[in-house]
């Protein structure tokens, strides 16, 4: 299998087993797809060239946070089959659109004639430091890192949302 082929599965893998998870109704299933996405992430992070990155994503965020997740939902009670129902057809409205949405950006990105090249400058030269890799040739990486954590914030914004009375 060529290079591209595999970075291109893997990156399909992680999109769907990520969709997976935010859309199933069940807890324990969302926990096991976040760790089998954490699991594909070790292994782009590793064809990327960055083994530091993957396994700390392997052992925190495939490791550690499904096994504190998969004992808090051990200790909470289980829905019935209408609140479950209902909790489907809730998500189901809310993800709709996802894959037109998938679909759209995928269509601009061959449109647009985009480079999915993986490889990103790295820095070079004795007085080149972290902060000036990040600062000035990885600035895409730093949008990646804001939009994870405002994607994060949001989420626990909705887990953590009453219901309005």
């Amino acid at each position: 299998m060529s290079a591209n082929v595999l970075d291109i599965a893997l990156t399909v893998l992680l999109v769907a087993a990520a969709v997976w998870t935010v859309s199933t109704a069940r807890m324990l299933r969302s926990v096991i797809g976040l760790a089998a996405t954490s699991a594909l992430l070790t292994a782009i992070l590793f064809r990327l060239d960055s083994p530091l990155a993957a396994v700390f994503e392997l052992s925190v965020c495939a490791g550690l946070i499904p096994a504190i997740l998969v004992s808090a939902v051990g200790l909470t009670a289980r829905m019935d089959d209408d609140a479950l129902a209902r909790r489907k057809r809730a998500k189901l409205k809310v993800f709709a659109l996802l894959p037109v949405i998938l679909a759209a950006a995928a269509w601009a990105l061959v449109r647009l004639n985009v480079p999915l090249d993986f490889a990103l400058p790295a820095a070079q030269g004795p007085g080149a430091t972290v902060q000036t890799t990040l600062w000035n040739l990885r600035q895409a990486d730093l949008v990646g890192q804001i939009a994870v954590l405002l994607a994060a914030a949001f989420g626990v914004v909705v887990l953590l949302k009453g219901k309005s009375q």
